[in-house]
Protein backbone atom coordinates (compact mmCIF):
# COMPACT_ATOMS: atom_id res chain seq x y z
CA UNK A 1 0.00 0.00 0.00
CA UNK A 2 1.53 2.96 -0.90
CA UNK A 3 2.00 5.79 2.24
CA UNK A 4 -0.24 9.18 1.51
CA UNK A 5 2.28 12.20 2.14
CA UNK A 6 0.65 14.10 4.84
CA UNK A 7 -0.71 17.14 3.87
CA UNK A 8 1.94 20.91 4.29
CA UNK A 9 0.74 23.09 6.87
CA UNK A 10 -0.89 25.87 6.04
CA UNK A 11 2.41 28.21 7.63
CA UNK A 12 4.80 26.30 6.00
CA UNK A 13 3.22 26.63 2.86
CA UNK A 14 3.13 30.39 3.14
CA UNK A 15 6.96 30.04 4.52
CA UNK A 16 7.67 28.21 0.82
CA UNK A 17 6.43 30.62 -1.32
CA UNK A 18 8.41 33.44 0.16
CA UNK A 19 11.55 31.32 0.52
CA UNK A 20 10.79 31.11 -3.20
CA UNK A 21 11.48 34.58 -3.74
CA UNK A 22 14.69 37.01 -3.07
CA UNK A 23 13.01 40.07 -1.76
CA UNK A 24 9.81 41.85 -1.60
CA UNK A 25 7.40 44.97 -1.40
CA UNK A 26 4.47 44.34 0.06
CA UNK A 27 1.24 46.47 -0.45
CA UNK A 28 0.38 47.27 2.73
CA UNK A 29 -2.75 48.00 3.52
CA UNK A 30 -3.19 47.11 7.22
CA UNK A 31 -5.42 44.46 6.80
CA UNK A 32 -5.51 40.80 8.32
CA UNK A 33 -3.98 39.49 4.58
CA UNK A 34 -1.35 41.86 4.36
CA UNK A 35 -0.35 42.10 7.44
CA UNK A 36 0.25 38.46 7.42
CA UNK A 37 2.04 38.54 4.02
CA UNK A 38 3.98 41.33 5.51
CA UNK A 39 4.92 39.46 9.12
CA UNK A 40 5.84 35.98 7.18
CA UNK A 41 7.90 37.58 5.06
CA UNK A 42 10.12 39.46 8.13
CA UNK A 43 10.54 36.18 9.61
CA UNK A 44 11.20 34.25 6.36
CA UNK A 45 13.27 36.97 4.62
CA UNK A 46 14.86 39.05 7.36
CA UNK A 47 14.12 43.09 7.70
CA UNK A 48 17.17 43.46 4.71
CA UNK A 49 14.84 42.04 2.14
CA UNK A 50 11.46 43.20 2.89
CA UNK A 51 9.71 46.69 2.53
CA UNK A 52 6.02 47.17 3.22
CA UNK A 53 4.30 50.43 1.53
CA UNK A 54 1.37 52.19 2.44
CA UNK A 55 -0.60 54.17 -0.62
CA UNK A 56 -1.70 57.47 0.82
CA UNK A 57 -4.29 58.49 -1.22
CA UNK A 58 -8.11 60.44 -0.61
CA UNK A 59 -9.61 56.81 -0.75
CA UNK A 60 -7.36 55.54 2.51
CA UNK A 61 -9.76 56.26 5.58
CA UNK A 62 -8.70 58.38 8.26
CA UNK A 63 -6.37 56.68 10.65
CA UNK A 64 -5.60 53.57 8.39
CA UNK A 65 -2.22 55.82 7.58
CA UNK A 66 -1.37 55.58 11.39
CA UNK A 67 -2.39 52.04 11.85
CA UNK A 68 -0.15 50.92 9.24
CA UNK A 69 2.65 52.96 10.78
CA UNK A 70 2.40 51.48 14.26
CA UNK A 71 1.96 48.13 13.53
CA UNK A 72 5.10 48.08 11.26
CA UNK A 73 7.20 50.10 14.12
CA UNK A 74 5.56 47.04 16.53
CA UNK A 75 7.09 44.56 14.39
CA UNK A 76 10.76 46.58 13.08
CA UNK A 77 9.11 46.23 9.82
CA UNK A 78 10.47 48.36 7.23
CA UNK A 79 8.03 50.42 5.90
CA UNK A 80 7.14 53.91 4.45
CA UNK A 81 3.86 55.56 2.91
CA UNK A 82 3.60 57.13 -0.62
CA UNK A 83 1.37 59.34 -2.35
CA UNK A 84 -0.23 57.81 -5.20
CA UNK A 85 -2.08 59.48 -8.05
CA UNK A 86 -5.06 57.82 -9.03
CA UNK A 87 -7.59 60.85 -8.46
CA UNK A 88 -5.52 62.38 -11.58
CA UNK A 89 -6.27 59.39 -13.69
CA UNK A 90 -9.82 59.94 -15.70
CA UNK A 91 -10.58 56.22 -16.11
CA UNK A 92 -10.03 55.93 -12.54
CA UNK A 93 -12.37 59.30 -11.58
CA UNK A 94 -15.40 58.01 -14.48
CA UNK A 95 -15.61 54.91 -11.89
CA UNK A 96 -16.27 52.71 -14.71
CA UNK A 97 -16.82 48.57 -13.53
CA UNK A 98 -12.67 48.85 -14.51
CA UNK A 99 -12.08 51.17 -11.65
CA UNK A 100 -10.08 49.33 -9.49
CA UNK A 101 -7.87 48.24 -12.75
CA UNK A 102 -6.55 52.12 -12.63
CA UNK A 103 -6.35 52.32 -8.67
CA UNK A 104 -4.02 49.36 -8.90
CA UNK A 105 -2.13 50.57 -12.05
CA UNK A 106 -1.32 53.45 -10.36
CA UNK A 107 -0.24 51.67 -6.99
CA UNK A 108 2.20 49.66 -9.43
CA UNK A 109 3.71 52.92 -10.69
CA UNK A 110 4.93 53.84 -7.35
CA UNK A 111 5.95 50.01 -5.99
CA UNK A 112 8.11 49.29 -8.95
CA UNK A 113 10.54 51.86 -8.89
CA UNK A 114 11.22 50.52 -5.37
CA UNK A 115 11.36 46.77 -6.17
CA UNK A 116 13.94 47.47 -8.77
CA UNK A 117 16.16 49.39 -6.79
CA UNK A 118 15.79 46.37 -4.10
CA UNK A 119 15.84 43.46 -6.82
CA UNK A 120 12.35 42.32 -5.07
CA UNK A 121 9.19 41.22 -6.21
CA UNK A 122 5.81 43.62 -5.35
CA UNK A 123 3.54 41.24 -3.63
CA UNK A 124 0.00 41.41 -2.36
CA UNK A 125 -2.48 40.07 0.04
CA UNK A 126 -4.46 38.09 -2.42
CA UNK A 127 -6.12 35.02 -0.78
CA UNK A 128 -7.94 32.57 -2.30
CA UNK A 129 -11.65 33.71 -1.67
CA UNK A 130 -10.94 37.04 -3.42
CA UNK A 131 -10.51 35.21 -6.78
CA UNK A 132 -13.81 34.60 -7.46
CA UNK A 133 -14.92 38.17 -6.86
CA UNK A 134 -14.96 41.06 -9.28
CA UNK A 135 -11.42 42.65 -8.86
CA UNK A 136 -10.11 44.19 -12.19
CA UNK A 137 -7.08 45.24 -9.67
CA UNK A 138 -5.50 41.86 -9.33
CA UNK A 139 -5.65 41.44 -13.26
CA UNK A 140 -3.59 45.01 -13.46
CA UNK A 141 -1.60 44.09 -10.32
CA UNK A 142 -0.24 40.80 -12.05
CA UNK A 143 -0.06 41.96 -15.80
CA UNK A 144 2.79 43.80 -13.89
CA UNK A 145 4.91 41.52 -12.62
CA UNK A 146 3.06 41.22 -9.46
CA UNK A 147 2.84 38.07 -6.81
CA UNK A 148 0.49 36.82 -4.23
CA UNK A 149 2.04 34.20 -1.92
CA UNK A 150 -1.33 33.57 -0.26
CA UNK A 151 -2.65 31.97 -3.44
CA UNK A 152 0.64 29.97 -4.04
CA UNK A 153 0.12 28.93 -0.58
CA UNK A 154 -3.32 28.19 -1.49
CA UNK A 155 -4.47 29.86 1.71
CA UNK A 156 -8.49 30.45 1.80
CA UNK A 157 -9.74 33.99 4.26
CA UNK A 158 -10.21 31.83 7.28
CA UNK A 159 -6.78 30.19 7.00
CA UNK A 160 -5.25 33.69 6.50
CA UNK A 161 -7.35 34.25 9.29
CA UNK A 162 -5.89 31.39 11.61
CA UNK A 163 -2.16 31.79 10.91
CA UNK A 164 -2.47 35.58 11.81
CA UNK A 165 -4.07 34.72 15.33
CA UNK A 166 -0.86 32.16 15.94
CA UNK A 167 1.21 34.98 15.20
CA UNK A 168 -0.47 37.27 17.47
CA UNK A 169 -1.24 39.64 15.72
CA UNK A 170 -4.00 42.36 16.54
CA UNK A 171 -5.15 42.69 12.83
CA UNK A 172 -6.36 38.77 13.43
CA UNK A 173 -10.18 39.19 13.86
CA UNK A 174 -10.31 42.97 12.34
CA UNK A 175 -13.09 43.48 9.82
CA UNK A 176 -12.08 44.33 6.42
CA UNK A 177 -11.84 47.86 5.54
CA UNK A 178 -11.87 48.14 1.54
CA UNK A 179 -10.95 51.64 0.33
CA UNK A 180 -13.29 54.82 0.24
CA UNK A 181 -14.01 54.00 -3.62
CA UNK A 182 -16.11 50.82 -2.98
CA UNK A 183 -18.84 52.98 -1.71
CA UNK A 184 -19.58 54.86 -4.42
CA UNK A 185 -21.51 53.14 -7.13
CA UNK A 186 -20.42 52.59 -10.60
CA UNK A 187 -21.14 55.67 -12.76
CA UNK A 188 -20.67 57.95 -10.24
CA UNK A 189 -17.70 59.92 -9.77
CA UNK A 190 -14.96 59.69 -7.30
CA UNK A 191 -14.06 62.59 -6.19
CA UNK A 192 -12.43 64.11 -2.90
CA UNK A 193 -15.48 65.79 -2.03
CA UNK A 194 -17.22 62.55 -1.92
CA UNK A 195 -14.46 60.41 -0.45
CA UNK A 196 -14.48 63.21 2.11
CA UNK A 197 -18.22 63.05 2.84
CA UNK A 198 -17.67 59.11 2.98
CA UNK A 199 -14.82 58.85 5.26
CA UNK A 200 -16.99 61.13 7.55
CA UNK A 201 -20.31 59.08 7.61
CA UNK A 202 -18.46 56.42 8.69
CA UNK A 203 -16.37 57.71 11.50
CA UNK A 204 -19.87 58.76 12.87
CA UNK A 205 -21.07 54.90 12.56
CA UNK A 206 -17.97 53.79 14.22
CA UNK A 207 -17.61 55.98 16.89
CA UNK A 208 -21.61 54.89 17.56
CA UNK A 209 -20.02 51.48 18.48
CA UNK A 210 -20.11 49.60 15.60
CA UNK A 211 -16.80 48.78 14.09
CA UNK A 212 -17.90 46.99 10.75
CA UNK A 213 -19.12 49.50 8.80
CA UNK A 214 -20.00 50.66 5.27
CA UNK A 215 -22.26 53.93 4.06
CA UNK A 216 -22.80 53.35 0.49
CA UNK A 217 -22.90 56.82 -1.32
CA UNK A 218 -26.15 57.49 -3.73
CA UNK A 219 -26.40 61.03 -4.08
CA UNK A 220 -28.09 62.75 -1.16
CA UNK A 221 -28.71 59.11 -0.30
CA UNK A 222 -26.41 57.57 2.23
CA UNK A 223 -27.66 53.86 2.71
CA UNK A 224 -25.96 52.17 5.88
CA UNK A 225 -24.67 48.77 6.04
CA UNK A 226 -24.05 46.88 9.32
CA UNK A 227 -23.83 43.29 10.26
CA UNK A 228 -27.49 41.87 10.34
CA UNK A 229 -26.46 41.07 13.86
CA UNK A 230 -26.18 44.69 14.72
CA UNK A 231 -29.57 46.02 13.10
CA UNK A 232 -31.58 45.90 16.11
CA UNK A 233 -28.90 47.74 17.91
CA UNK A 234 -28.34 50.31 15.04
CA UNK A 235 -32.12 51.62 15.31
CA UNK A 236 -32.02 52.26 18.77
CA UNK A 237 -29.26 55.17 18.30
CA UNK A 238 -31.20 56.20 14.62
CA UNK A 239 -32.07 59.46 15.66
CA UNK A 240 -28.37 60.47 16.43
CA UNK A 241 -27.05 58.81 13.65
CA UNK A 242 -29.48 60.63 11.08
CA UNK A 243 -29.09 63.96 12.68
CA UNK A 244 -24.99 63.45 12.57
CA UNK A 245 -25.21 62.28 8.80
CA UNK A 246 -27.99 64.81 7.78
CA UNK A 247 -25.00 67.18 9.14
CA UNK A 248 -22.80 66.15 6.67
CA UNK A 249 -24.69 66.70 3.93
CA UNK A 250 -26.83 63.74 3.37
CA UNK A 251 -30.84 64.36 2.62
CA UNK A 252 -31.89 60.91 3.55
CA UNK A 253 -30.21 57.98 5.56
CA UNK A 254 -31.50 55.07 5.28
CA UNK A 255 -30.81 51.16 6.74
CA UNK A 256 -29.97 48.06 4.47
CA UNK A 257 -31.86 45.38 5.95
CA UNK A 258 -29.42 42.74 3.98
CA UNK A 259 -27.15 43.17 6.36
CA UNK A 260 -23.08 44.35 5.09
CA UNK A 261 -22.10 42.59 2.37
CA UNK A 262 -19.15 43.46 1.02
CA UNK A 263 -18.50 44.33 -2.96
CA UNK A 264 -22.92 44.53 -3.05
CA UNK A 265 -21.94 46.96 -5.15
CA UNK A 266 -20.87 44.52 -7.93
CA UNK A 267 -24.01 43.26 -8.42
CA UNK A 268 -24.78 46.19 -11.11
CA UNK A 269 -21.96 44.85 -13.32
CA UNK A 270 -24.17 41.32 -13.87
CA UNK A 271 -26.61 43.12 -15.21
CA UNK A 272 -28.93 41.95 -11.90
CA UNK A 273 -31.03 45.45 -10.78
CA UNK A 274 -29.93 46.73 -7.40
CA UNK A 275 -32.28 45.80 -4.79
CA UNK A 276 -34.88 47.84 -3.11
CA UNK A 277 -36.50 45.83 -0.69
CA UNK A 278 -33.74 45.61 1.70
CA UNK A 279 -33.03 49.53 2.61
CA UNK A 280 -35.97 51.38 4.92
CA UNK A 281 -35.26 55.21 6.39
CA UNK A 282 -34.03 54.85 10.24
CA UNK A 283 -36.75 57.26 11.34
Amino acid sequence: MTAVEPLVPPGLRLEEALAALDGVVVAFSGGVDSALLAHAALDVLGPDRVLAVTAASGSLATGELDHCRDLARAWGLPWLSLATAELDRPEYVANAGDRCFWCKDALMDVLQPLADERDATIVLGVNLDDLGDHRPGQDAARGRGARFPLVDAALSKAEVRQLARGRDLPVWDRPATPCLSSRIPYGTPVTVSVLSQVDRAEAVVRSAGFGDVRVRHHGDTARVEVPRSDLGRIVERADELVDALTALGYRYVTLDLAGLRSGNLNQALAGRPPRHDGTTGLR
